[in-house]
């Protein structure tokens, strides 16, 4: 199969999250072609058609898709959304152990097929899957990486963005570490059109008061399960976050995301996957930037990353 000149992208898993970000993909034009691959051949193949009815409509894109993993073949990028889902009261870490056997297995078969390709990982638990593909493999270091807390960071912006009645394109801040339960809000590094949180006013008053900044937190943390309780799954936020990321990627854009990345020293924290901002270009993920961080940001991160080696260490990684 030949590589598309403007990029192949491979979606891995045709649940409602394969489904939203080849949805997402197609209509910002974010690939040249799409790929679905899913063991379900009658789902995928309706997929297939269901987009490519769509295809006047949107900047153009070959869309194909098959129950074999050589329909990857030549992937300039492969996203990996395949596994057992999250119900509802379930923690991101308790899917843990079917899901890290599947990337063991999975990211060898991929690469076989586009030995180029950036890998990303979307399936939940996202850390944990993503430290066990990159161990499965010979890769170089960036090349699989996880959506980490993209999505985490996208929902903290626009409580922000809601809270002081500013545009969220206004608004510059990360969650960190854990995507799930243990993540950090970076308040100490929020801006809001330049304005420094802490200094940001409304009529005089000061808007994010600890109270209101814990309120966020929590909500950016308790956001999917309210989500799963309600419908049943996440799908179209984080089918546009990554398709932002995929974008990055493609167009060489590095451009600074907090993706999930097998860390070697930031902060101290190594042999664990957890995210920070990091520069994303056509070869994957690449520097991270060390933020400076509250002492408690900081406490925070590293607890948040003990939480993850634990986890691991329960899997034997």
């Amino acid at each position: 199969m030949t590589e598309h000149p403007a990029g192949k992208v491979s979606i891995v898993g045709m649940g409602s999250v394969g489904t939203a970000i080849a949805y997402a993909c197609l209509i910002r034009g974010s690939a040249g072609a799409l790929a679905l691959y899913d063991t379900n051949l009658k789902k995928v193949r309706a997929e297939v058609l269901d987009l490519n009815h769509g295809s006047q409509f949107v900047p153009h894109c070959t869309v194909t898709g098959a129950d074999q993993v050589d329909v990857t073949a030549g992937s300039a990028i492969v996203v990996v959304t395949a596994g057992a889902k999250q119900h509802p009261g379930q923690s991101r870490l308790e899917l843990a152990a079917t899901n890290v056997a599947m990337a063991q297995q999975l990211t060898p078969q991929l690469l076989e097929q586009s030995p180029r390709a950036v890998i990303v990982f979307v399936t939940n638990p996202v850390d944990i899957v993503t430290f066990a593909a990159a161990k499965a493999v010979d890769a170089p270091p960036g090349r699989i990486f996880g959506s980490g807390t993209v999505l985490d960071s996208s929902r903290f912006r626009f409580l922000i963005g809601q809270r002081a009645g500013v545009a969220v394109g206004n608004v510059h801040g990360f969650i960190v570490g854990e995507h799930g339960d243990s993540e950090i809000s970076l308040w100490s590094s929020v801006s809001i059109g330049g304005v420094p949180a802490e200094q940001f006013r409304a009529q005089g008053a000061p808007v994010f008061d600890e109270t209101i900044r814990a309120r966020i937190s929590a909500e950016v943390v308790n956001a999917a399960y309210e989500i799963i309780e309600g419908k049943g799954a996440t799908n179209l936020a984080i089918g546009l976050s990554t398709a932002r990321i995929i974008e990055a990627v493609l167009g060489n854009q590095h451009r600074v995301l907090p993706v999930s990345t097998v860390q070697r020293g930031t902060y101290e924290i190594t042999d664990v996957a957890l995210s920070l901002p990091t520069l994303i270009s056509a070869a994957g993920a690449g520097d991270v930037l060390q933020v400076p961080l509250a002492v408690n940001e900081l406490l925070g991160l590293q607890a948040s990353a003990a939480t993850l080696r634990k986890a691991q260490e329960s899997l034997q990684l």
